[in-house]
């Protein structure tokens, strides 16, 4: 038969909250056994208040319970009674676990924002490359026809100068010299210093 433990004054030979919470700093399992069924219903209720959450509030009672076990030795019975520390204990508790949670809620909104967000990075150089493209074609209408195919063969199809110059069926010297006709005024035309 267990024994009952009173949280307010004691009108009995029965242990009181504190001296039980005393025996549970020394170790004493019994003492902890009487402490946890005095406490986990108020402890329960208090966590509850500010979870809403029963499966959360029943995770975190034990939580309590446990840095209940752990932290006796910290009591001081001059600083307030045990149940209002254990109380404030669970308090403190309840409220960590909510600002956990509002914490990671906030990073997976984050997260999802950031994937869903290209990199500004990414944005720029997009935005560079297709000014760049676009001025390239307007430079390339510059140049003449056998200038223009030249450095198209060579620079944006692969080809050496032999495979250009047999694809334009022209001499050698004659494309070479296009091509490079082509490429000076190309680099004129893009601002490009050499």
């Amino acid at each position: 038969m267990k024994e009952a433990v009173y949280i307010g004054a004691n009108p009995s030979s029965q242990p009181s909250l504190q001296e039980l919470v005393g025996r549970v700093a020394l170790g004493d399992d019994e003492a902890f056994a009487a402490v946890y069924d005095a406490v986990a219903g108020p402890v329960l209720g208090v966590v509850r208040a500010v979870l809403r959450d029963r499966a959360q509030s029943e995770e975190v009672t034990q939580e309590v319970l446990v840095e209940v076990w752990r932290t006796a030795p910290r009591y001081q019975q001059d600083r307030g009674t045990a149940i209002n520390w254990i109380l404030t204990l669970a308090h403190r508790r309840a409220v960590d676990r909510v600002r956990s949670v509002e914490a990671a809620a906030a990073r997976d909104r984050k997260a999802a924002l950031l994937e869903r967000t290209p990199e500004f990075d990414d944005v720029t150089e997009q935005v560079e490359a297709r000014l760049e493209r676009e001025q390239v074609r307007r430079c390339l209408r510059t140049l003449t026809d056998i200038q223009r195919q030249a450095v198209t063969l060579a620079y944006y199809r692969g080809l050496t100068y032999r495979q250009a110059a047999e694809a334009l069926t022209l001499p050698l010297g004659t494309v070479k010299t296009r091509l490079r006709d082509g490429l000076i005024r190309l680099r004129d035309c893009l601002g490009v210093t050499a």
